[in-house]
């Protein structure tokens, strides 16, 4: 099987993300693989070792996108590519969804594409939903089990996670599937893993290579600012007795306007 898994490269979870001089910053936390994404590498990787076949990962962004490739060639990936463009740099998820599709028809020959849930970042969650689009393929998504996929009769079956349970889908392959946490705990990358994607060459394929136009983006953001901070008092009531708690409590919910 030719499986094809998709990554971003996002600020470290515990970063303070903030907004100086209208530029958003996050100081000097590291930069990671987006979370969700590793869920999408494990399940990727373990259709690999079921069906045969290898696993490239690819990531749209600037050269420090090339660190989150790496962490999925530790994990386990075949290959990895960088698509990098500097007409990409305000990419929005639709243009990002027209540059990856792109690169997986480049590829050729693709039977699967895995996304996390969403970015961390961004949060939109529609980048797997747009790209399955773009290429006419089943969108297969917040996927929490594979309960079937078949090569020889090019069909998947998964369980969906949606508000009132789960949800059983079929598809025909090719097709796009993006997955939830409940997929299964990613693995760790191993000590020789990490030293062959140290030394790994990643190749960059740029808008020309691809020979796609994108549109420009649809969502753009003419000024950023932070949030207004709220101040938080903590007051703690006391009295003789509960009734007497209870009584303090209720006058301050009223003085307040809670009730």
């Amino acid at each position: 099987m030719k499986i094809v898994v998709c990554v971003k490269q996002v600020p470290d979870t515990a970063a303070k993300v903030v907004v100086e001089d209208g530029q958003v910053t996050w100081g000097d936390a590291p930069l990671v693989i987006n979370p969700w994404d590793e869920y999408a590498v494990e399940t990727a990787l373990l259709q690999e070792e079921a069906h045969g076949g290898e696993v490239t990962a690819i990531s749209v962004g600037g050269e420090d996108a090339k660190e989150a490739l790496k962490h999925a060639l530790a994990m386990g990936c075949s290959n990895a590519i960088l698509v990098s463009d500097p007409s990409l740099k305000n990419a929005d998820s639709l243009v990002t969804s027209q540059v990856l599709a792109a690169a997986i028809q480049k590829l050729g020959d693709v039977d699967v594409v895995f996304f996390g849930k969403q970015a961390i970042d961004g949060d939109v969650g529609v980048t797997a939903a747009q790209t399955a689009r773009i290429l006419g393929w089943p969108s297969l998504t917040l996927v929490s089990a594979i309960s079937e996929l078949d090569p020889g009769t090019r069909t998947i079956s998964v369980e969906r996670s949606v508000e009132e349970g789960r949800q059983v889908v079929s598809g025909e392959l090719p097709a796009v599937v993006s997955v939830v946490k409940d997929i299964g705990e990613p693995r760790y990358p191993s000590f020789m893993g990490i030293r062959k994607a140290s030394r790994a060459e990643i190749p960059l394929w740029n808008l020309a290579e691809l020979e796609v136009e994108v549109s420009g983006p649809v969502v753009e953001w003419p000024e950023l600012s932070n949030p207004p901070k709220q101040e938080v008092v903590t007051e703690i009531i006391s009295g003789a007795s509960s009734q007497e708690i209870a009584e303090t409590l209720a006058e301050k919910i009223i003085e307040e306007k809670v009730l």
